[in-house]
């Protein structure tokens, strides 16, 4: 079953480069809105997180703690705490006010590719290069993992949460589901591998990005694959893909530096851009308006927007001012 599609017409998606986010001292491997679509997180190669007010055009802080480059972030609904993981083998659950470390989660056997928390923000669930899942507690002061799921065959490099079920893809081609109330887990092999999972905004389907320069679209209740989507390159890298917030458009980045639309249903390619000079790492659709942004290797991250009537980044204070961080394209 595919997921609920609203309206949206090509026309309506994202494709004028508007500003450029310039800080980091090296590649960018991610770059995520808030949940509201207020504020920007992104990690790099310079073992560094940095929040950002886009609709102030404002550097608000950098987080240093980090021992190697920091893979992925995640913040909390109520944007209060983040954790973030990468080369150091630890995950660490930071103060979002104060840059404070709370704590830091060791445990994992090698680089840790990915973090995600969980709805209530109590638990954060990691993957690792160890061939693992790892819970965590937050609320207690205790630094060892409070779930562990290793029957994965290779690298756990992406993973999502509902309320019940912990979901990781993995190199080994797999899709694995944990439903952590029986204990059950279901495994659906693409038969590739797998460097990231991303969920439809109404929980039905999973986005697999493959190696194989695919990415698959499953059904999440029968394990069906409903679409495959091509056109772009991944075949050496970690790179993003997602739905758009209508579900009506899938998106993904390209080692040569373009990004993707596709249709959900027919699987065309709607639209594309060259979004960056190097591989596009990272691409994050805003929750509620047609704007992305990007992040590469090139050591940029970038916002995008429709070029079309009113309804784009302009009408939400998204005109950006010149700042030493910062360049505005129009």
């Amino acid at each position: 079953m595919y997921p609920r599609e609203l309206t949206m017409s090509v026309e309506d998606l994202p494709r004028k480069e508007v500003n450029v986010l310039k800080g980091h001292e090296g590649g960018v491997l991610a770059a995520r809105f808030n949940s509201d679509g207020n504020y920007i997180l992104s990690c790099g190669k310079d073992r560094t997180i940095r929040l950002w007010n886009p609709h102030r055009g404002i550097h608000i802080k950098t987080y240093k703690s980090h021992g190697r480059e920091v893979r992925d972030v995640h913040v909390t609904t109520d944007n209060s705490k983040l954790c973030s993981c990468g080369g150091d083998r630890q995950v660490y659950y930071w103060d979002v006010a104060t840059g404070r470390v709370i704590r830091k989660f060791r445990g994992h056997d090698g680089e840790v590719n990915g973090v995600k928390f969980n709805e209530y923000s109590s638990v954060v669930v990691s993957a690792g290069y160890d061939q693992s899942l790892r819970a965590w507690d937050c609320r207690s002061h205790s630094t060892e993992p409070i779930q562990i799921i290793d029957t994965f065959a290779d690298s756990v490099m992406s993973v999502c949460l509902t309320k019940t079920e912990i979901i990781g893809g993995s190199v080994d081609g797999t899709v694995r589901t944990f439903d952590m109330r029986i204990g059950r887990e279901i495994s659906d092999s693409l038969g590739q591998p797998v460097n990231c999972i991303s969920m439809s905004n109404d929980g039905n389907c999973i986005l697999a990005g493959c190696l194989d320069s695919t990415v698959r679209l499953l059904d999440r209740t029968t394990g069906e694959l409903l679409q495959e989507y091509k056109g772009h390159t991944n075949k050496s890298y970690k790179l993003d893909c997602c739905l758009t917030n209508t579900d009506a458009h899938v998106t993904g980045g390209s080692e040569d530096g373009f990004v993707y639309f596709w249709d959900l249903v027919d699987a065309s390619v709607v639209s594309k851009f060259r979004a960056h000079t190097s591989v596009v790492t990272s691409v994050s659709y805003h929750p509620k308006e047609n704007c992305m942004i990007t992040s590469s290797v090139d050591g940029t991250i970038r916002g995008n927007t429709n070029q079309y009537g009113d309804n784009n980044m302009f009408n939400f204070n998204w005109c950006w001012h010149h700042t030493v961080l910062l360049e505005v394209f129009r």
